[in-house]
């Protein structure tokens, strides 16, 4: 069943930047039936349609943001159900989605699938186990346009059997409605990330524990490349595909690594602590960097040299991690701790004031965000990153 629920905002709040960084500020838009934590990880933007796509894990639903009106839309009747994370047992649902062919696929946690929606009508398809054996639930999702294919990194069901998740699973989506299970590709630990290059055929993620990342050729499924980032605390990827550069996150700093060639590090740029997924506009030029713990949006420039220049360093709240360009100069965060998504802009585009008084997000105290996660090296619970 579909439920569709507009909700239009009657009121915004921006949230106050620092005196260098006037033009720009967040706009916060609630998601429906969130009251408290919202288990958000994976999000997705549809340049085709203007539409954000929005998996609110806990709540069993995919929320649909028009960018033009701000208005949602609420696809809900996703199973939910008790996953267990390092040790620990969380609720989750659907967490990760992305555009394929006139249709979003959304990896659920909840029941261990992948489903299928209409991209214009939002109509619920067909559901399809996450892999034969029933062994994993999947963690990030791709569509790989050169090969019309969905491509999965994945977690482990059960903690027992914690090497079924060192796999990248790869379905068929040449019937982009009807997807069909067609091979694993092993790693050496985790994925964690993701990214596309369809032009050279190479889909990449980093992998947890020896912190290293990985290029796979989308079309013979093996590993040819690997490359150290110089980080063993390894995060979500963007990538700029005509220039071949591969964007890293690493706790608190960014590198960006030369794939189109030998893949070595061609700079890093400081970010602050709690990174998560991280995203790059070809058009702009521009790097998002989301860092949860020091509460700070990172945007910057990236030269033909691969150098980075900071172009403002935006306040946001603590627990927002992960980050997702839009139109221009458009971007999207996400904010468990608040059950919204909080939608970046430049001054000049909003009636909004970024110095309002009535900012309830400005000097705000730490909030509850790991409620809903557990810890991980580096990120403590309670503070950064649910790691769904």
């Amino acid at each position: 069943m579909i439920a569709l629920m507009q909700i239009t905002l009657l009121s915004a709040i921006a949230i106050r930047a620092n005196a260098g960084d006037t033009n720009y500020e967040l706009k916060p838009i609630n998601l429906p039936a969130a009251n408290g934590l919202v288990a958000l990880d994976y999000v997705a933007y549809d340049s085709a349609t203007g539409k954000l796509w929005v998996p609110a894990s806990n709540l069993g639903s995919v929320d649909v943001i028009d960018e033009k009106t701000d208005a949602v839309s609420q696809i809900s009747g996703f199973k939910t159900g008790e996953v267990e994370r390092r040790g620990r047992k969380v609720t989750l649902g659907p967490t990760s989605a992305s555009i394929g062919d006139d249709v979003v696929y959304i990896g659920n946690r909840g029941d261990a699938t992948l489903c299928v929606i209409g991209a214009e009508t939002l109509e619920r398809g067909e559901c399809v186990p996450a892999s034969p054996d029933h062994s994993i639930t999947p963690d990030g999702v791709l569509y790989v346009a050169a090969t019309k294919e969905v491509w999965i990194t994945t977690r482990p069901l059960t903690a027992a059997n914690a090497d079924a998740g060192k796999a990248v699973h790869v379905f068929d989506a040449s019937d982009p409605r009807h997807l069909k299970w067609k091979t694993k590709i092993s790693l050496d630990g985790l994925g964690e990330g993701y990214a596309v290059d369809n032009r050279r055929g190479l889909f990449y993620t980093n992998i947890e524990g020896p912190g290293v990342t990985v290029a796979i050729d989308v079309r013979t499924k093996k590993i040819v490349s690997k490359w150290n980032p110089g980080s063993t605390d390894v995060g979500g990827l963007a990538l700029d595909p005509a220039r071949g550069f591969l964007f890293v996150a690493c706790g608190d700093h960014v590198v960006n690594l030369d794939a189109a060639h030998t893949g070595k590090v061609l700079d890093s740029i400081q970010t602050g602590a709690g990174l998560d997924n991280i995203d790059y506009s070809s058009k702009q030029r521009l790097l998002y960097a989301a860092a949860s713990q020091a509460a700070t949006l990172t945007i910057a420039e990236v030269d033909d040299h691969g150098k980075f220049h900071l172009r403002a360093t935006v306040p946001t709240v603590k627990g927002a991690r992960g980050v997702v360009a839009g139109k221009a100069e458009t971007a999207y965060l996400i904010d468990p701790a608040e059950g919204c998504i909080l939608k970046l802009r430049r001054k000049s585009d909003s009636p909004l004031s970024v110095f309002s008084k009535n900012n309830r997000f400005a000097d705000s105290p730490s909030r509850r965000v790991g409620e809903l996660g557990e810890g991980h090296e580096g990120h403590p619970p309670g503070i950064i990153r649910l790691h769904l």
